[in-house]
């Protein structure tokens, strides 16, 4: 084990990507260069049209920083993710190169989280105390909630990406995934024991179970408020002001507890490079389809840009 560790100033990940479909690496990148293309373009437009709309409520506001996460999420993993498709024997990316990956991504994945449930505290704060919601729900408050969801992604992110690449390495660097994923990489470590596991459930309970835990309770208090509405119509407006957030957290989460909250024992690269591959390129291509299709404010936002172009 001693011999297989290398240090950090001369080691270099080999990314296999996806080496074994060699015969549809064509197929893959076109396709996936479409579906990154129609990505960037989606959240971009929800950006500006946000940005140029003058009276920004908090939804609106609580969108756009969900976009600017999702662009930058995009753009951190695929353009990678493709070079692994052009190059046939997969793409080499440094220590710090990977380390630097898995940090962005990571911090990006928690903001989203911690991003999740201020819009649940949004909707709770709009459906249960409607009075209050204004005055409850200042800039101010967004603001403070803002930036508190990326300082919060970023100082969990950098505890993980630390406690992993302090780990001894085999001498096999071969991450058979397309970018630095946690799983992928403490794959690689040169250790037996459940030790190395513990930063990444440490991460899981902070950035997935405790957001959830919170998100579920908010809903559980919006549907208890929803049961005292006599009137249908009420009823029904409050419920799609909330379908577009509940499918988004059920999309996000779903695919997160899959991946990171389970032991490194069942760990398996192509069914993990399979779900990866939803997380990163579908869902962020889903998000701006399931908001502009189910949120009325956003899809009149949008209009009102595109008259004004």
């Amino acid at each position: 084990e001693r011999d297989n560790k290398s240090t950090g100033e001369t080691m270099e990940f080999l990314l296999l990507g996806f080496s074994e479909l060699l015969c549809l690496r064509v197929l893959l990148f076109f396709i996936f260069l479409i579906v990154h293309l129609v990505t960037l373009a989606g959240n971009v437009m929800i950006f500006m049209a946000v940005v140029m709309e003058p009276s920004r409520p908090p939804m609106l506001f609580f969108l756009c920083q969900l976009s600017v996460i999702e662009l930058c999420c995009t753009l951190v993993i695929v353009p990678k993710a493709l070079l692994s498709l052009i190059v046939v024997d997969g793409s080499t990316i440094s220590f710090i190169g990977c380390a630097a990956q898995m940090h962005l991504f990571v911090t990006l994945g928690g903001a989203e989280c911690f991003l999740l449930v201020a819009m649940s505290y949004d909707r709770y704060v709009a459906i249960c105390q409607p009075l209050h919601y204004v005055a409850v729900m200042s800039e101010g408050l967004c603001l403070r909630l803002a930036v508190a969801c990326c300082l919060g992604g970023f100082a969990v992110a950098l505890g993980l990406t630390v406690a992993v690449f302090r780990l001894p390495f085999c001498q096999s660097h071969h991450i058979n995934h397309f970018f630095c994923d946690v799983p992928a990489v403490l794959h690689l470590a040169c250790t037996q024991s459940y030790t190395p596991e513990l930063p990444l459930l440490a991460a899981s309970v902070l950035l997935l179970l405790l957001p959830f835990l919170l998100i579920l309770t908010s809903y559980v208090c919006i549907a208890a408020a929803l049961l005292r509405v006599t009137s249908s119509a009420g009823r029904g407006k409050a419920f799609f002001t909330c379908i577009s957030h509940l499918s988004i957290t059920l999309l996000h989460y779903g695919c997160a507890t899959f991946m990171y909250i389970r032991p490194k024992s069942s760990y398996s690269p192509a069914r993990d490079k399979m779900v990866s591959l939803v997380y990163t390129n579908i869902t962020p291509l889903l998000y701006p389809l399931i908001y502009s299709l189910r949120n009325e404010e956003i899809r009149g936002v949008i209009m009102k840009m595109l008259r004004r172009k």
